[in-house]
């Protein structure tokens, strides 16, 4: 009867030992799986039409294409092989399989501020997802970019590793939020402007820069072509469903959105907000002068805005909260770079749709029926009226965009 006694408390020791471990396997996974949504590894390294996770994405980059690897725990094609050290070097210090070289496209300058923690349950996760077999060739930069061991010298100028270090001065949701942005959530990686090295400018941390032919705004607190008039709740609304008062998000904005930041905890986008509304970074800025109304541009641009543009974004600017984006008073507007605008009136978007916002407002394109010298009219009257103040915005600007969109639907078919 003692035998059978101690037996059982010896299974039964056993079993909650067991339990304990596979619930704190469990945790890990779970906390793996939202730290990469995060980190928005889906938009990146999910092609369209393709199996989750395993890569396939042309990414362009001012250098040429890299294509997004697979990263499934498949061990031919994925990063089945990798070793916990080689997972965590590749995020820490930009090393891949066998110590390879990688390319900041894989956004390690910012990643390099997880935690090893964070980076083990990143781990955990990846290994419980379906294997994919499929082979990419990520390294399709022309001679002699194609030389990873150029990355040697490339991150001894502009890399430095290390873990985030909380600012003791601030409370503990400015140092969550602080963290989401530098790290796991890289948002300077497309906000930030970029050396003639590809590098981030840490002068200019999140004031907006080019990305996939559109323009990555400033989100800084800028009052002008800023943030700077949102409030806490804006941004997290922004965040959550995809538009506020202000705007609606598109182009790959949306892909964060749909993927990342509309299935974050509330805590975390709160968090965010409150370290964009106190980084230091931004100012107050100084506006351009405007563009006189009487200047011909701004008087083509008054017609053709009156014509085209006003049923939906009023004759006031102001639009229609969660359906046409408000232009007066937006930052995007008055962008220094007028990129995004160019595209959207040439080529159309369609608005995110999340659950909260189920509705994607679209916008059609004009590329068919305005000329380059209307389209650039349009823009300039629409970022110099209502208040607005910001450069004209030339024909051979938005002649530019156009070639750049007809070459990128070449190469795509």
């Amino acid at each position: 009867m003692r035998i059978v006694f101690f037996s059982f408390l010896a299974f039964a020791a056993f079993s909650g030992v067991a339990q304990a471990q596979d619930m704190q396997s469990h945790d890990r996974i779970e906390r793996g799986r939202y730290l990469a949504i995060l980190g928005d590894c889906a938009a990146c390294h999910t092609a369209p039409g393709g199996k989750p996770f395993a890569g396939g994405l042309p990414l362009e980059t001012p250098f040429g294409t890299i294509i997004t690897a697979n990263i499934t725990p498949d061990a031919a094609t994925g990063i089945g092989r990798m070793s916990q050290q080689e997972f965590a070097a590749a995020l820490h210090n930009g090393r891949g399989l066998d110590g390879k070289r990688l390319y900041p496209a894989m956004p390690y300058p910012a990643y390099t501020k997880l935690t090893d923690q964070d980076v083990s349950d990143l781990r955990s996760y990846f290994a419980t997802i379906e294997p994919v077999s499929n082979r990419i060739v990520s390294n399709q930069l022309p001679f002699p970019l194609n030389i990873r061991a150029a990355m040697i010298f490339w991150n001894g100028l502009n890399f430095t590793p290390g873990r985030f270090q909380p600012n003791k001065q601030k409370s503990a949701e400015w140092n969550r939020g602080a963290y989401i942005v530098q790290g796991p959530g890289h948002c300077g990686t497309c906000h930030t402007p970029k050396t003639i090295l590809g590098a981030e400018k840490p002068s200019r941390d999140l004031h907006g820069s080019p990305v996939q032919g559109w323009f990555a705004p400033n989100i800084t607190v800028n009052a002008h072509n800023g943030i700077g008039g949102w409030s806490k709740n804006d941004i997290a609304e922004y965040l959550k469903t995809g538009g506020n008062s202000w705007t609606l998000s598109s182009g790959p904005m949306a892909d964060a959105v749909t993927h990342s930041t509309s299935k974050l905890k509330d805590d975390d986008i709160a968090a965010i907000a409150t370290y964009l509304k106190d980084s230091g970074e931004g100012g107050s800025g100084s506006k351009p002068a405007p563009v006189a109304a009487n200047d011909k541009a701004m008087k083509v641009g008054a017609a053709i805005f009156k014509d085209s543009c006003a049923a939906c974004h009023r004759d006031s600017g102001r639009g229609d909260v969660s359906l046409f984006p408000r232009l007066a008073g937006s930052a995007l507007v008055q962008s220094d770079d007028p990129t995004t605008l160019a595209r959207v009136v040439l080529h159309g978007s369609r608005a995110v749709a999340t659950s909260a916002k189920p509705t994607g407002p679209a916008m059609p394109a004009f590329d068919w029926r305005l000329n380059d010298a209307q389209i650039a009219a349009v823009l300039t009257y629409i970022r110099n009226s209502w208040g607005n103040t910001a450069s004209p915005v030339s024909s051979s600007d938005v002649a530019e965009q156009r070639s750049r969109e007809t070459k990128t639907t070449a190469v795509q078919n």
